[in-house]
């Protein structure tokens, strides 16, 4: 399975469509922190926003850089399980680099700021909150992009419809204070948290809710990947 692995990143890599969502992250980023300069906490805390839905459509990309009958072959070769969960690490280790260039992109730009006042947080406390944020979306962005791929909904439509959907469903829920939040994952009441108060019992919450909602998201995969053979 990890040569499985490693088959899937090299051809994201060397087929040049990891550069699309890096670029397209790097310039959302760049707008972001070119308002500027924040305390590290809330920076990042948009920050994670923002890449949400980069990462959900770089998962997508990646999954569906493998054709249809290279991917059966290696359901025949590694098993079905291992296929799907060799493809859903891919997109993780991905994502977990993309989040890695995002967290160290605001100190090259000068995109944030030490403590202002006694009452702020000091860096390493506000970089520690952001961590999680972006950790908190990383599961949540890697589902939504395979529930988005070809091989779980067929038609590049069908997955641009996904990716819209989730995207922009997750923000404008969170924003509105929806009666059921539950149907996005709590990128909003997470940025909201490094913004704000971050108790420990409130993280916890948030970060058992994104992986719920997750593993909800790749049970729909799933599904729909058994439903497609």
């Amino acid at each position: 399975m990890i040569a499985l692995i490693r088959l899937r990143l090299a051809g994201f890599l060397r087929t040049g469509r990891a550069v699309a969502p890096l670029l397209v992250g790097l310039v959302a980023l760049g707008i972001l922190y070119g308002g500027g300069r924040a305390q590290p906490a809330e920076a990042y805390g948009v920050s994670a926003v923002v890449l949400f839905p980069v990462l959900a459509w770089q998962t997508k990309i990646l999954l569906d850089v493998e054709p249809d009958v290279q991917r059966r072959l290696a359901q025949v070769t590694v098993g079905v399980a291992r296929e799907r969960l060799a493809g859903l690490l891919a997109a993780g280790g991905a994502a977990l680099v993309t989040v890695a260039v995002a967290l160290a992109f605001p100190w090259l730009v000068g995109g944030v700021t030490g403590p202002v006042d006694p009452a702020d947080r000091s860096v390493p406390v506000g970089v520690a909150l952001g961590l999680w944020a972006h950790l908190l979306v990383v599961p949540a962005a890697v589902a939504l992009g395979a529930l988005a791929s070809r091989a779980s909904v067929g038609g590049a439509g069908y997955g641009v419809a996904v990716l819209a959907l989730g995207g922009v469903g997750a923000v404008v829920l969170g924003l509105t204070g929806s009666v059921a939040p539950w149907l996005a994952p709590p990128i909003m009441a997470a940025a909201r948290t490094t913004a704000g108060d971050a108790a420990a019992l409130t993280m916890v919450g948030l970060t058992a809710w994104a992986l719920a909602w997750s593993a909800a998201a790749v049970g729909g995969y799933l599904v729909r990947r058994r439903a497609r053979g």
